[in-house]
């Protein structure tokens, strides 16, 4: 799939979160929303681009945004994620790529000279009208939120 450039439509999701409860794109049609894709639940990365986010909810929440994560792991480990570092924000697992490929963070990928598939570290800041303001591809764990405020501010 191809990167999403600013002011194109946010492809749409109906995800289920780490409480077992669907979350959609749409619910958030009063607020902006920061989603960021990350590849997997409890590693070093992870944490800290989810504890980065967590630490900077309550300045999102004043600027008006919302945040997601989504990876594709399934809703059980997404909830261990979160209880474990109190993230408090939803987790959305995406377990057959389908949102992550909707959203051009699903690609190649290499390790040690291997290439294979998977999640592309990702960020999106999107509008009230489902509209990419900011999309953000390969970006470093500790720069989801500074990237993300920058635009805001």
């Amino acid at each position: 799939m191809a990167e999403l450039e600013p002011g194109s439509k946010a492809p749409s999701f109906a995800l289920m979160d780490q409480d077992g409860k669907k979350v959609r794109l749409s619910d958030f049609k009063e607020k902006k929303l920061l989603v960021f894709f990350y590849p997997k639940a409890g590693t070093s990365g992870c944490t800290r681009q989810a504890c980065s986010v967590s630490t900077s909810l309550k300045d999102l929440k004043k600027l008006g945004v919302a945040a997601v994560g989504i990876s594709p792991d399934l809703s059980d480990k997404q909830m261990k994620f979160d209880l474990k570092y109190k993230l408090g924000f939803p987790l959305l697992s995406d377990p057959d790529n389908k949102v992550a490929k909707a959203y051009g963070a699903w690609g190649q990928k290499s390790m040690y000279g291997k290439k294979y598939e998977g999640i592309i570290r990702s960020s999106f800041l999107i509008d009230e009208k489902a509209r990419v303001i900011q999309a953000w591809y390969r970006v470093k764990p500790d720069d989801t939120v500074p990237l993300a405020m920058e635009i805001l501010k």
